[in-house]
């Protein structure tokens, strides 16, 4: 785990391009010879970050179908206590794969999801009229907003308790808006 989270915090801090491995080895305590031998190359290091990270992510903000105001609040607060998901995601798309589905991004963690929010669209507890996967998109760009990568202001978890609950107001207040009947 050590290497994984080594890894990661260079990878975020550096892209793809930039990351080195002699420093990722460095801070994990491994040899570099260790790293290749377990994942073949520095593209296949950064696979397994990302695929821990969205891992990750699923694992510890599930979706709330029934509460899409509440997950964009709890997706939020996951990108101020771990901010290397959004860092990792946005090196993938400058570095690999400018479009489409974002690399790692399975079936398995996505279809759970849209299946969910079709449900609560059935149930009259999301707006019909946008298809789920579209849903589930625009509830991550808003969670975003203040994300680690936001071209306009870039929270952090040390600022000020104010300003985080003002802006998980207005998320919260947006979401609802847009996407509960």
């Amino acid at each position: 785990m050590r290497l994984l989270d080594a890894a990661a915090a260079e990878f975020a801090a550096h892209g793809i391009a930039g990351a080195r491995v002699d420093r990722i080895a460095a801070a994990a305590g491994v040899n570099k010879a260790q790293m290749y031998g377990w994942y073949g190359s520095k593209d296949g290091l950064f696979d397994a970050v990302l695929a821990a990270q969205l891992d990750r992510i699923v694992d510890t903000v599930p979706l709330t179908a029934d509460d899409l105001p509440g997950y964009a609040v709890a997706l939020y607060d996951s990108y101020l206590t771990d901010p290397e998901l959004v860092r990792l995601a946005s090196w993938t798309r400058l570095e690999r794969k400018p479009t489409g589905e974002m690399p790692g991004v399975t079936a398995e963690l996505t279809d759970p999801k849209r299946e969910a929010i079709a449900r609560a669209q059935r149930a009259g507890r999301v707006v019909d009229d946008l298809a789920p996967d579209d849903v589930y998109a625009v509830v991550i760009a808003l969670a975003g907003t203040w994300g680690p990568v936001s071209g306009t202001f870039a929270a952090s978890a040390g600022d000020d308790p104010a300003d985080h609950e003002r802006r998980r107001t207005a998320l919260r207040a947006v979401v609802a808006r847009a996407l509960v009947p």
